[in-house]
């Protein structure tokens, strides 16, 4: 049976079925200060560095007994944060500076997992659509948090919003391999694989980075009280994923292999959309001075980036400090 899932359409059926992994909802490994980390989405290759963190005890070596937490359709990783029910979350740039600039919450991005975003104009590439220009005359489905960002990237590259049919996107891989829409919005990170699965045609995709807007994704975000009070317990949880996610980088489908029937479990992949998941992720997320690094010249352009959607940001939104300390 092929798999119909992306990262962004799992069912609450298919939720449930994480129950059954042989690793609980909540994880907590070993003795150690307590650290509860908010994971944005289903347990998939997208987290691999921290299962692998939690399963060879580098987060018990810091001192840490981290308690991970899976995301979900239905879950908001800053309301974990504000609530208290995680101390660290992984959520993404638009929501949080949101959040900071209209309602005045007091996060901090501290890490980047995601250098570039895996946010993707995907096709068929019998389509012939190589830039966002060729999606003149084109049906693209989108979907509703994603449209205004979409309509930017358009105009950013000479394309008017009434050169394009843009209609819902419902997360089913479906109308693109079969036809009926010309190109999706969605994360590139699983998505070409199972619509090349379903139908045997070759997908491709444009990132979202490489044509005029340029944010990372699943930023290491807490509180500012959580940073001021924990700092070192935020640098141990840093380090020790950085472990994680440097073992991952080396032999990314042994962990592919070994989660399978473990973390893994019930999230919907096939064995080949996980390979292709965990493969296709690494460059997005490397780093010359290591994962979650954000430099100076990364932070100008994820708040350029906003401010092209409308959303004000600036540094203060920011704290790259803790990175020196790894």
């Amino acid at each position: 049976m092929k798999s119909t899932l992306t990262r962004r359409g799992f069912g609450k059926a298919a939720l449930a079925g994480l129950a059954a992994a042989t690793l609980p909802l909540g994880v907590a490994r070993a003795a150690g200060t307590p650290l509860n980390f908010q994971s944005i989405w289903i347990n998939d290759p997208e987290f691999s560095g921290y299962f692998i963190a939690l399963d060879k005890g580098y987060y018990t070596a810091e001192g840490l007994k981290v308690n991970y937490i899976p995301g979900g359709p239905d879950v908001i990783p800053q309301a974990s944060l504000l609530t208290g029910k995680a101390d660290i979350a992984l959520t993404s740039l638009i929501e949080t500076a949101s959040a900071v600039s209209e309602k005045g919450a007091p996060f901090k991005i501290v890490g980047a997992q995601f250098q570039k975003s895996p946010d993707s104009v995907i096709s068929l590439e019998a389509t012939g659509i190589k830039s966002i220009k060729d999606l003149v005359g084109k049906t693209v489905a989108c979907p509703p948090l994603s449209l205004g960002t979409f309509k930017v990237l358009l105009g950013l590259n000479g394309v008017a919003e009434d050169q394009v049919k843009i209609v819902p996107y419902a997360f089913d891989p479906t109308p693109l391999a079969t036809g009926q829409v010309d190109a999706v919005i969605d994360f590139m990170t699983s998505l070409p694989f199972i619509v090349e699965e379903t139908s045997g045609k070759k997908a491709s995709f444009i990132l979202f980075y490489d044509s005029g807007m340029p944010f990372g994704q699943d930023f290491v975000t807490v509180t500012e009280d959580t940073l001021k009070n924990r700092r070192k317990d935020v640098v141990a949880f840093l380090r020790a994923s950085r472990k994680g996610w440097n073992d991952d980088f080396a032999d990314p489908l042994k962990y592919t292999k070994e989660f399978e029937n473990s973390w893994y479990k019930g999230n919907g992949y096939t064995p080949g959309a996980a390979e292709y998941h965990s493969k296709i992720q690494i460059p997005l997320m490397q780093n010359p001075k290591g994962v979650f690094t954000i430099d100076d010249e990364s932070i100008e352009k994820n708040i350029a980036s906003l401010e092209k959607i409308g959303v004000k940001a600036n540094k203060d939104l920011f704290d790259t400090s803790l990175l020196a300390e790894l």
